[in-house]
């Protein structure tokens, strides 16, 4: 018997927070927020054995978080539908407000930058001064990125830097929040002279606030 009557009623709302206890599953909810991919191209993607994440996979999938669909042999898993990305955005916001030790983390990992909200990016556009680069590889920008963008991976980005004008503010970004590839373009175009700011939440933010990406033709 239940130790008091509603217990039935919060079993079941344990089962999200059990969901999400995991740094494992955190991560690929994270990397699934950006485009679905199959169990092999999650496991790459995300750093994780390719048995571990297919296991944390049926535990997304057992608490709907997750779901999937089958192209010929092929399996692919996405988010189970927008509401689950706005909500990873609101608690990884809710946990920033109240952890110390996670924004220490992220300022450890990310660096100290003053980043630009996607509310900033979507004013400005438009100017001239502002020059928004996408740090992702190419496939990756060709699927979808911020309207605008120019895509100069960062592996290339000190072959190309002459590209890019020396009088604008660069905005760079990569796909999630916690990307560590557009703090590390920042770093490299600070180091040559430019100003740069990389973008709050990456793609992953640009997406929750609604805002539309532009696939390229």
């Amino acid at each position: 018997m239940p130790d008091f009557p509603e217990e039935p009623i919060y079993q079941q709302l344990a089962r999200i927070g059990k969901a999400l206890s995991n740094p494992v599953r955190l991560r690929l909810l994270d990397v699934l927020d950006q485009r679905e991919r199959t169990v092999e191209e999650l496991s790459e993607e995300a750093g994780v054995a390719l048995k571990n994440t297919s296991a944390q996979l049926q535990q997304l999938r057992a608490a709907h978080l997750v779901t999937s669909r089958k192209d010929g042999t092929r399996v692919y898993y996405r988010l189970a539908d927008e509401r689950v990305s706005r909500f990873l955005g609101q608690f990884q916001g809710f946990a920033h407000e109240r952890l110390a030790d996670l924004r220490d983390a992220v300022e450890e990992r990310l660096g100290s930058f003053e980043a630009v909200t996607a509310a900033e990016l979507a004013a400005r556009l438009r100017e001239p001064d502002t020059v928004v680069v996408d740090v992702r590889s190419a496939a990756a920008y060709a699927e979808g990125h911020v309207p605008g963008a120019v895509s100069v991976p960062l592996q290339e980005l000190l072959d190309r830097l002459g590209e890019l004008p020396g009088d604008a503010e660069i905005i760079a970004y990569c796909g999630g929040p916690y990307c560590v590839v557009s703090p590390r373009a920042v770093e490299v175009l600070r180091s040559h002279g430019y100003r740069a700011r990389p973008l709050d939440g990456g793609l992953t933010g640009w997406r929750r606030s609604g805002r539309a990406v532009q696939e390229s033709p």
